[in-house]
């Protein structure tokens, strides 16, 4: 055990006393969170500031209104043969010309929208948009409601969703916290499981290389020495995650009280403990005005999420996850001179790993309650990414309990696997390996 701990010491200072490892400690963070920043900024100010300016050719007989322009989308009706308008289009000020033929109003075909530039993907879904609903209220008003009456019956819906605990009590949701919180841990863990994994690979074809194992292993056994190196930098991992979370909660803080107010800022902090049973009213009405913005409406659906437990548990897969791989990898890392040898056997390790990203990031988060969600969250092979998706939609106590025991022991048992493979082909040069020849090296006798 003393040895154990030795070699886990050497791995691990060795590690994160790198410049490499303090540098992208500190600045993963900040790259990351700039990134994302840039994405979800260029994307709100490249749909909020694109304003199209459309000609509209309408042949239409049934469809006498006008299209109503929008914040996104200018409609200007001109008299035109469409022809005429092509050939002009280059020289004049509209992006696009949209032609109404005669058309059935029960079956509308042969709308065309014609432009300078490929149209995109949201100008397409607006248009449609204005003339389903262009279409809608003609049809509603033939059967004789009035505009007015029209106008009452559109109405903006903001629903509430709650779920009942184990308590029975009722208790606050988000699907859109909780998608976003799920996609995020499940893109973390497979990333994190696929760095620290290759690194163990990495060290221990290092080691076989520089013949430096062979003077390791007079001194030690190779199980000892594989688990030494596996836990070493687990925790190496372990310790990089942590400090990316201080440092992503100190990076979101400064970034608020950067373009936050201090009177925002306390309304949003004080929000929760205004809340009395004597005046849920008000309550209401102050939660509905604070959750306009943006700032609000995510506030308020990260507060209904347990964090804390999210993080604890994302935390304890982390470290069964990446034990459980990095032993596999281990096992391959033995069994080859250099990295470009391992391919063949990185694939079959990859693929449980790939299987369980994909289908954690579609079907489970559509059904976090369903058999495939259930089964990929106690399936060792999956579990750490299934279960960390499955976290913020809420998972029974006896399932996480359960999953993370057969985690434990699917660990084991992988470890085990892995040693017997790794005790021999740390000492194999020369000799391209095979999986033929790994069965035979796992039946080896001592």
């Amino acid at each position: 055990m003393n040895k154990i701990l030795l070699i886990i010491q050497r791995e691990y200072l060795s590690r994160v006393k790198k410049k490499s490892f303090i540098v992208m400690t500190f600045l993963t963070p900040i790259i990351i969170a700039g990134f994302y920043g840039l994405i979800i900024y260029f994307s709100i100010k490249g749909i909020n500031d694109k304003i199209d300016k459309v000609a509209v050719i309408n042949e239409n007989k049934t469809l006498t209104e006008e299209l109503t322009s929008n914040k996104n989308v200018t409609y200007e009706y001109v008299d035109e043969s469409v022809q005429n308008l092509k050939k002009n289009l280059g020289k004049s000020d509209f992006d696009y010309i949209l032609y109404l033929p005669d058309f059935d109003i029960e079956s509308p075909k042969g709308i065309e929208l014609i432009g300078k530039k490929q149209a995109g993907l949201t100008l397409d879904g607006r248009v449609s948009d204005s003339i389903e609903d262009l279409i809608r209220d003609y049809k509603l008003k033939k059967s004789g409601i009035s505009q007015a009456d029209l106008d009452h019956l559109k109405s903006k819906v903001n629903i509430i969703t709650k779920k009942i605990g184990d308590t029975g009590r009722e208790e606050n949701s988000s699907a859109g916290a909780s998608t976003v919180i799920a996609f995020v841990a499940g893109v973390l863990m497979f990333m994190f499981i696929m760095l620290y994994g290759v690194q163990v690979m990495r060290g221990v074809i290092e080691e076989k290389t520089s013949r430096i194992i062979e003077i390791m292993i007079s001194s030690v056994k190779p199980f000892q020495l594989m688990m030494g190196k596996i836990i070493g930098i687990a925790l190496v991992g372990l310790t990089q995650f942590l400090l990316w979370i201080i440092l992503t909660f100190s990076i979101s803080a400064s970034a608020v009280s950067v373009f936050v107010s201090k009177d925002d800022a306390k309304k949003i902090a004080t929000s929760g403990s205004q809340i009395t049973p004597v005046n849920p009213g008000a309550q209401q009405i102050q939660a509905a005005a604070l959750s306009d913005g943006p700032l609000g409406k995510v506030q308020q659906s990260i507060k209904n999420l347990d964090l804390g437990k999210i993080i604890t548990i994302f935390i304890v897969y982390f470290l069964g996850g990446d034990l459980f791989y990095s032993a596999l990898y281990a096992a391959i890392g033995s069994a080859v001179d250099s990295e470009t040898e391992t391919q063949q056997f990185m694939m079959p390790v990859m693929m449980p790993l790939l299987l369980s990203y994909a289908l954690s990031l579609s079907v489970v988060t559509n059904d976090p309650y369903g058999n495939v969600a259930f089964w990929l969250s106690m399936i060792p092979f999956t579990s750490p990414i299934a279960m960390v998706v499955r976290l913020p939609y809420g998972v029974p106590g006896w399932e996480l309990a359960l999953s993370i025991v057969i985690l434990i022991a699917g660990f084991i048992g992988t470890v085990w696997f892995a040693a017997r493979i790794y005790r021999v082909g740390i000492l194999m040069y020369g000799k391209k390996a095979s999986f033929k020849e790994m069965v035979k090296w796992f039946w080896y006798k001592n």
